[in-house]
């Protein structure tokens, strides 16, 4: 009957049901969730978000270059356009199977990213290209950039270390002077070697702090403060040595 034998017989099947013991406060919640789930008709939600998909959906593909044809005719460069060309339909507008049914994808607006450091849009097959009409190069990052992103976000590095600091009883702080000089540093590592973009930071702020974190938790160190005369003299070393920048950073 086109049906799979565990498919078939479990609506015969008396379902497993394990007891436990919990509190009132625990089964009025448990309960409250089970009657709001046969409130909703979870047909017409899976309706409606199939078609919400299907005429406002956006697909974000990153790292696109890691797809595209260096020129050669073997080897893997074979299986990545073969990558390209299972993508195309997708892209061009065709039903695809999900677990709440077939989403078409004809109106699915579709952006694509990649580095393409060592390819070029150019390598991807004509027909994938075409469907990505429009092209934007985005600059690269600058150090003011790399200081709003180690202040502005609400995880940035400089709250993550705070935090991973302060957890082993001591408290931590970081200059205006200190974060500039951090985020100079890592622009100049990026001009000096591969441009990572803010990837950087993540690997200056670990060599930076790899000597206190070694010391914690440690009982004569309550404070640290960090100056741009410590992040100096940590790191000028470093990215001054061209083998331990490129082994290190």
């Amino acid at each position: 009957m086109g049906l799979r034998l565990p498919e078939g017989i479990e609506g015969v099947l008396p379902k497993r049901r394990k007891g436990r013991s919990v509190t009132v406060a625990e089964a009025r919640a448990i309960l409250v969730a089970e009657e709001k789930e046969r409130l909703v008709d979870m047909e017409a939600v899976v309706s409606r978000a199939i078609r919400a998909a299907e005429e406002t959906g956006i697909i974000f593909v990153d790292e696109i270059d890691k797809i595209a044809s260096r020129g050669s005719a073997h080897g893997p460069d074979v299986s990545r356009e073969g990558v390209q060309r299972d993508i195309l339909p997708i892209v061009e507008g065709s039903s695809v199977a999900t677990k709440h049914g077939p989403v078409r994808t004809g109106h699915v607006l579709f952006i694509a990213a990649g580095a393409f450091h060592m390819t070029k849009p150019a390598d991807l097959i004509p027909e994938l290209q075409g469907r990505f009409p429009i092209r934007v190069e985005f600059k690269a990052l600058t150090a003011g950039d790399f200081e709003r992103i180690l202040l502005e976000p609400r995880n940035a590095l400089i709250k993550q270390y705070t935090a991973l600091i302060e957890a082993e009883g001591c408290s931590v702080t970081f200059t205006r002077d200190a974060v500039s000089e951090i985020a100079r540093t890592a622009f100049r590592v990026n001009e000096k070697m591969e441009n990572i973009g803010a990837r950087r930071l993540q690997t200056v702020l670990a060599i930076l702090l790899e000597e206190y974190l070694y010391e914690l938790p440690n009982d004569s160190m309550k404070r640290i403060s960090i100056t741009g005369a410590v992040v100096r003299k940590a790191l000028d070393r470093v990215v001054a040595d061209d083998d331990l920048a490129r082994y290190i950073l």
